[in-house]
């Protein structure tokens, strides 16, 4: 079983050992995927990639799995690639959903099954998504909870809300967890700040800049794994391992061992991780699946967004989840 994940633009060189993994046994019943991915460098997406790794290789799938270093001009050459070499299914998640539709739309012309993870795109087979909306308020409810247990209207949580607005579907969580945030909360909480934070030291460096201009800043709320290993960082540099007051704490999505660490530690500042399906063992099981059904011709006239489901990790089900990591 040929096995390839490269973590950016195939140049030319390269071409022949994509062509190697998914072109020309077609008739041979074997099944050929093309996944390519904003980033492989990102810990969640690293994560969920080697499950789906052995996910496909025990389903007899020859794959080839790359990542675009959030680049829609080197994501396009890619499925380029893939159309070339003929596979059967390739998944996007797109760097720029507007800038892969073309691309896509001829995969299909050419009998390509499409799938796009994370974004409603027209010229896919189906979509594998994440309403992020409701996704942020899930984060925001979440939030909530804690700041609720903590705070009152006479001592209000500061909050600082870390996000990523370049980028669509994080600018949309960002947006349902200040929805969030204001539908739960008891009028016991005000937005101090709102920093980027997509990747930890980011996140961390931004934080960091935060308690310094806001002393008492004591709740960071964010849109993915980034945000709250960075979060968690500052506060451990600021405070120290054990060290953290109670009232203070971070809460976010996605779901890496770091942060899953974290939160089973009790130590640090991670309070809950809004996830989705459950361990990255989960989220490849699922995502295979979402394949055979795409693959074995399923409908999706009727809907072609297939919804993911998300929903809180805290210290009484981290256990679960660590065993699927």
């Amino acid at each position: 079983m040929k096995k390839r994940i490269v973590a950016a633009l195939l140049c030319v060189s390269m071409v022949g050992l994509m062509l190697m993994g998914c072109a020309g046994t077609r008739d041979d019943g074997t099944i050929k995927v093309g996944i390519t991915i904003q980033n492989l460098s990102n810990a969640y997406w690293a994560g969920v990639m080697g499950k789906l790794e052995q996910e496909m290789e025990a389903r007899g799938w020859e794959y080839t799995i790359v990542g675009c270093d959030n680049n829609a001009g080197t994501q396009v050459g890619q499925v380029e690639n893939f159309i070339i070499s003929g596979c059967d299914l390739i998944m996007v998640h797109p760097a720029d959903a507007q800038s892969v539709e073309g691309i896509c739309s001829e995969a299909m012309e050419a009998d390509i099954k499409v799938m796009c993870w994370d974004d409603p795109m027209e010229n896919t087979t189906a979509n594998w998504v994440l309403d992020n909306t409701e996704l942020g308020r899930e984060i925001g409810k979440t939030a909530s909870e804690f700041i609720n247990e903590h705070y009152t209207k006479d001592e209000k949580a500061q909050v600082t809300v870390i996000g990523y607005p370049s980028t669509k579907v994080l600018l949309e969580r960002a947006d349902g967890i200040k929805e969030g945030l204001e539908e739960n909360c008891e009028d016991n909480y005000e937005i101090i700040a709102e920093v980027d934070g997509l990747e930890a030291p980011e996140a961390q460096t931004n934080v960091e800049t935060v308690m310094s201009a806001h002393p008492d800043a004591n709740v960071f709320v964010g849109v993915c794994a980034g945000a709250m290993i960075g979060s968690n960082e500052a506060l451990l540099a600021e405070f120290g391992k054990g060290k953290i007051p109670e009232n203070y704490g971070v809460i976010t999505t996605d779901v890496t061992l770091q942060q899953l660490d974290s939160l089973k530690a009790g130590n640090e500042a991670v309070r809950a991780i809004v996830g989705f399906e459950g361990s990255n063992e989960d989220t490849a099981k699922a995502c295979a699946d979402m394949f055979e059904r795409i693959l074995s011709g399923d409908d999706f006239s009727s809907g072609k967004n297939i919804c993911r489901a998300i929903g809180p990790i805290t210290p009484d089900n981290v256990d679960q989840i660590l065993k699927g990591m």
